[in-house]
């Protein structure tokens, strides 16, 4: 036994940390996200055979996964940016909001059960995931980017999404991007280089909002960070995302779109399905 688990089954469970960890960096490149969607399920399905409580296992999944994209996220920006698809201009005007709404977020793990962070991942999913695979591109809410309180309140809304969600912020960031006539690839690149100041605050902020409750946490973590799961998925994940990023710059736009789209629709229904199974 190991840790309290037979080693076949620990074996089998490392085995899909590693696979989610190739799967999730090349959403990460693909998409400009962290993966998230891919990461909190399995880690749900490992703190679940690891006995973790079921009133903090959502909060340390979330955590860990903000944890486990922050190279992944890097990664993804750096070829994203070798491409000259970023643009500099919003990552900065949103990367400080973004992190102050993670805050908030990481507050509301402490006291908030994990039904919160299901809901909120399967309802912002399916709004964006509706956009892309049914909306037109005459769907604007302007030109360009606006000016004044609007940009530091969607680096806010990203930011707070994202910590909510165990995501890096992508999927919130696109659909405002687009809507405020980005391409796609452009808004993919950009949501990749927010995606590196939300999962630091993010994983900073969910190893303190879980220090009261450390007694629960499954052995070697930090708060609501399992460095296991973090040790095992991360350096997976960070190499692999580059080659979703030349994938994403290969693919036309309107199949870039129905992909996330897609994407998206499954990883809600996973969520709301965990109410019901």
């Amino acid at each position: 036994m190991i840790f309290g688990v037979p080693p076949g089954e620990l074996a089998l469970l490392i085995l899909g940390i590693l696979i989610g960890g190739i799967v999730t960096g090349i959403l990460a490149g693909l998409f400009g996200i962290g993966g998230g969607g891919v990461i909190v399920p399995v880690l749900y399905e490992v703190f679940r055979v690891f006995d973790v409580p079921e009133s903090v296992r959502m909060q340390l999944c979330v955590g860990t996964s903000l944890a486990i994209i922050v190279p992944t996220a890097f990664r993804s920006f750096r070829a994203h940016r070798a491409r000259g698809a970023v643009r500099d201009d919003v990552v900065r005007a949103w990367a400080i909001p973004a992190v102050v709404g993670v805050g908030v977020g990481a507050a509301i793990a402490a006291v908030a059960p994990g039904a919160v962070f299901k809901l909120t991942f399967a309802l912002i999913a399916c709004i964006i995931a509706f956009r892309l695979l049914f909306g037109r591109d005459t769907w604007r809410l302007g030109e360009d980017l606006p000016g004044g309180l609007a940009m530091p309140s969607f680096g806010f809304i990203v930011g707070l999404s994202a910590s909510l969600m165990g995501v890096s912020g992508g999927s919130v960031s696109n659909m405002i991007l687009t809507l405020y006539n980005q391409s796609i690839h452009k808004a993919v690149a950009t949501s990749a280089g927010l995606g590196v100041p939300i999962t630091l605050a993010g994983a900073a902020g969910f190893m303190l909002a879980g220090l009261p409750q450390q007694a629960l946490m499954p052995p070697l973590s930090i708060g609501f960070v399992s460095l296991i799961g973090f040790a095992l998925m991360a350096p997976v994940s960070s190499f692999t995302a580059s080659y979703g990023a030349r994938l994403a710059h290969a693919l036309p736009k309107r199949q870039l779109e129905i992909a996330f789209g897609i994407f998206l629709l499954l990883v809600a229904a996973r969520f709301v399905g965990s109410f019901v199974f």
